[in-house]
């Protein structure tokens, strides 16, 4: 059993960068594969990056602008969002799922935080 906590979420006006951290709790944080995902209103949950063991991986639709990070010993997993723009607004969640690889799909992982809130001005 794993407890997500998000954090570093805000209001930034288009061009700005933000880090969002998910911190763990639990046993085994080394052992899970990590995911960020996020939903904007009227939309579905949409992949953004994940880390597993074998490395990492992130979206098509913000890669070149957003990266994935872990630091193990401090159970915490980080998104490294860089120049934003109003389509980036939506609340971010962090995941963890069994196994460690790096999973795109939402219903693979098994634990979720409740999510920080990004909202990109124009």
């Amino acid at each position: 059993q794993v407890q997500l906590v998000e954090s570093g979420g805000g209001l930034v006006q288009a061009g700005d960068s933000l880090r969002l951290s998910c911190v763990a709790s639990g046993r085994g944080f080394a052992s899970y594969g990590l995911g960020w995902f996020r939903q904007a209103p009227g939309k579905e949950r949409e992949y953004v990056a994940s880390f597993g063991r074998s490395g990492s991986d992130v979206a098509d639709s913000v890669k070149g602008r957003f990266t994935i990070s872990r630091h193990n010993a401090e159970n915490t997993l980080y998104l490294h969002m860089h120049t934003l723009i109003p389509e980036d607004t939506a609340i971010y969640y962090c995941a963890a799922a069994g196994g460690g690889r790096a999973l795109t799909m939402a219903r693979w992982y098994d634990y979720w935080g409740t999510g920080t809130q990004v909202t990109v001005s124009s």
